[in-house]
């Protein structure tokens, strides 16, 4: 077995694969407030992302077991699905933010809760930090506790930013 496989059987996404594509890229460079990302690779019981979205961008499963399909022209960017999704898969992503950075919309579960202007370390799917990042908000979209931090980063680490680790 190699190290790929290795890190995919211990729950580390190694690559592009069903139930986790990042969305077109035409698309995606345009669209203001920007677009899922889900990285829901393993069929598993869990639909939270399609039942919670409310413009229907997240197809509705067959099976509950289905890998998340998602029709990107309906997706606003809303964030919903972040907030909503127990694995924390979801993120929505924008790359319309500002010239050379993203702003991803990712759930955060850990303290302490990061403020508005705090840097944050902008962490790989390994915990590894490959570049800094900004809280630009923290939201709470569905009033349940669940965070939602917003986070610009330089835009060439968008396919590697995933969680945040608080600089203090």
């Amino acid at each position: 077995m190699d190290n790929e496989e290795r890190l995919f059987n211990s729950g580390v996404l190694t690559g592009e694969r069903k139930g986790a594509v990042l969305p077109p890229k035409d698309l995606w460079e345009n669209k203001k407030g920007g677009l899922v990302v889900i990285e829901c690779p393993q069929r598993i019981p869990c639909n939270p992302c399609a039942t919670s979205c409310p413009s229907g961008a997240v197809k509705p499963f067959v099976d509950i077991n289905d890998n998340p399909e998602i029709d990107y022209a309906k997706c606003t960017g809303c964030g919903l699905c972040v907030a909503k999704c127990p694995g924390l898969a979801c993120f929505v992503i924008d790359l319309t933010f500002a010239p050379g950075r993203a702003l991803m919309k990712m759930p955060y579960e850990l303290l302490p809760l990061p403020s508005k202007g705090d840097k944050v370390a902008c962490l790989n799917r390994i915990g590894e930090a490959v570049t800094e990042g900004v809280v630009e908000n923290v939201a709470e979209p569905l009033k349940d506790s669940t965070k939602v931090l917003h986070v610009s980063f330089d835009r060439k680490f968008v396919d590697q930013v995933r969680a945040v680790r608080v600089v203090k």
